[in-house]
């Protein structure tokens, strides 16, 4: 007999994401994802000055909050056809860098590790067996033994104090937990170094941007960021160099610590390298320009049909065709109304809200479902690296290439490319992601000094607003994704604006063709061991990294449940 599982809200994620799903047989027969927010921000854009957008959108979220700034503002120089001078491209190119860094760090440690680390069990773990682990993986200093006695003592401190604090809540002891305890006091140390780690990424951030999170240097035409060599009123290149400081500490973790953890999870739970698949059609978005004209790019985007790398059909710029005509957003299942049937390019966008309840066979996302050429696709650091694959960038090969090679030393047999397919691959392509953006971080850093050092310290061009209609995109390869802004401005004014963000792509309700999304495809014959305690669901979810904040925007003050989860 099948039973609904109902989850609401998914937690350890940004925003309020309710899955429910049918199991019979053990597996997972039917799935559904719902935004259970509505985003306004679009409507409150209407009639405002194109230069203010940055700002306001940045608000959509507390956490995908550089994102929005940066595309916001690369969608209305598009529209201006505006040059924006280097220095100003590369310290966004830092922001975004650093910012997607801090962001993978805290995912796979903060927010889904927990899915695959049993804390309880690292008490029996031997502390001295325990750093003999891990200095055989990696030379990461603090693996030593010193570091894991304090470790085991300040958890048994947690337990025995009854204070579990952040690992309360686990689902400890489940019969899906399989590492073992040495394995799992390792992580729990990990966990704990990587609160301190990610905080050298948010300086950066802090640094450039001015505060984090929601920046304020941005600007359309470029950053606010006056740069000198001789003041310490401005950003100096003492500043930059302590940034430099930080940008090596960020690449002994993550290459030391954070790569190998989830090779090491992959190894320990090979089964999870055949669950999670899902859509298989992935589209990601060139980023990290290089010149002033948007057109160069440090890493390649593109869409891949059916998970055919051979196939990839890249994504030049801002004003390809192929990607500017592709994109369209259907509500035939969300709860929003369009004047006509069908699905609606961006820049003809429409943001009109009308709840009618939750219904499995119509209406139940305050999401709209995106599609590229009418495919449903999946955005996201699995996207993006086998984008990178296909287009042969070298530093994703480079660390696709060490990733697998790991796990498969690891499980003792050989992993192929395949395994990416999966919900551990989406985990292994965020932390090659970390790899190559952390890399790049310090390529930018290096291209900025260099070009102050010609003596060009330009970091602003004024832009002018034709009364004409114009319409602009930008993108940026943002941690979750592809993410899209779109923007029409008429007489200097925003006369239509939407945001087409990753968590849309990937969390979207059944498009106009009834296909299901990316999170309910990759739900499907996902084995379920306990349906109290749907641990399985969590994990696949988890591994896209859901920021439901930045797909929709508004929160139900009379029926706010902190967390239900129902089997029936």
């Amino acid at each position: 007999m099948s039973k609904r599982i109902t989850i609401d809200p998914i937690t350890r994620i940004e925003g309020h994401l309710r899955i429910d799903v049918d199991v019979d047989g053990g597996k997972v027969q039917k799935a559904w994802s719902s935004g259970q927010m509505w985003r306004g921000v679009e409507l409150i854009l209407l009639g405002r000055d194109p230069r203010d957008a940055w700002a306001i959108t940045q608000r959509i979220c507390g956490v995908c909050t550089t994102v929005h700034a940066i595309t916001s503002v690369r969608a209305v120089e598009n529209a201006l056809k505006m040059e924006i001078p280097l220095n100003a491209q590369y310290i966004r190119n830092l922001i975004i860098l650093a910012h997607s860094v801090h962001d993978f760090i805290v995912h796979f440690y903060h927010l889904s590790a927990l899915d695959w680390v049993d804390v309880t069990s690292a008490l029996k773990a031997d502390p001295d067996k325990t750093s003999i682990l891990g200095e055989s993986l990696s030379s990461w200093h603090l693996n030593s033994k010193h570091e894991m006695r304090r470790v085991h003592e300040r958890l048994k401190h947690f337990v025995n104090g009854g204070q579990l604090g952040i690992f309360t809540n686990g689902y400890w002891g489940h019969p899906a937990m399989k590492l073992s305890p040495e394995v799992n006091l390792l992580a729990v140390a990990h966990y704990l170094q990587a609160l301190e780690v990610q905080r050298k990424a948010n300086k950066i951030v802090s640094i450039l941007g001015s505060k984090t999170p929601h920046i304020q240097n941005v600007a359309v035409g470029g950053v606010a960021n006056p740069l000198a060599t001789d003041s310490q009123a401005v950003l100096t290149v003492e500043r930059l160099m302590a940034i430099k400081g930080w940008i090596d500490e960020l690449s002994d973790f993550v290459k030391n610590v954070y790569l190998i953890d989830v090779a090491a999870v992959g190894a320990f739970y090979p089964e999870w390298t055949q669950i999670g698949k899902g859509i298989t059609n992935y589209l990601s978005v060139p980023d990290i320009p290089l010149d002033t004209k948007g057109t160069q790019f440090a890493f390649p985007g593109g869409f891949i049909e059916g998970g055919n790398l051979a196939g990839r059909k890249p994504i030049a710029s801002f004003n390809d065709e192929y990607w500017t005509k592709g994109v369209e957003e259907s509500v035939k299942h969300s709860w929003y109304d369009y004047d006509k049937a069908g699905a609606l390019h961006p820049y003809k966008g429409e943001t009109k809200p009308n709840y009618t309840d939750f219904k499995d066979d119509a209406k139940y996302s305050w999401m709209k479902s995106p599609t590229f050429y009418g495919k449903t696709a999946q955005v996201g650091p699995l996207a993006r690296v086998l984008n990178g694959l296909a287009a042969k960038h070298e530093a994703t090969t480079k660390y696709a290439t060490a990733a697998l090679d790991t796990v498969s030393a690891l499980a003792k047999t050989k992993i192929g490319l395949d395994a990416m397919h999966s919900t551990i691959g989406r985990h292994a392509a965020r932390a090659i992601s970390c790899c190559v953006n952390v890399d790049l971080l310090s390529e930018q850093w290096t291209a900025l000094l260099t070009n102050m050092g010609k003596g060009d310290l330009s970091t602003f061009n004024r832009p002018v607003f034709p009364k004409d209609e114009v319409m602009g995109v930008g993108f940026h390869e943002a941690p979750r994704g592809a993410l899209s802004h779109w923007v029409v401005i008429d007489n200097g004014k925003i006369k239509n604006y939407q945001c087409v963000v990753p968590s849309t792509w990937n969390a979207c309700p059944r498009n106009e063709k009834d296909e299901p999304g990316p999170y309910e495809a990759s739900l499907l014959n996902t084995p379920i061991a306990d349906a109290e305690k749907p641990l399985e669901v969590l994990r696949t979810i988890h591994s896209f990294d859901p920021c439901i904040a930045c797909a929709i925007h508004l929160t139900d003050t009379e029926n706010n449940t902190a967390i239900t989860v129902k089997a029936v």
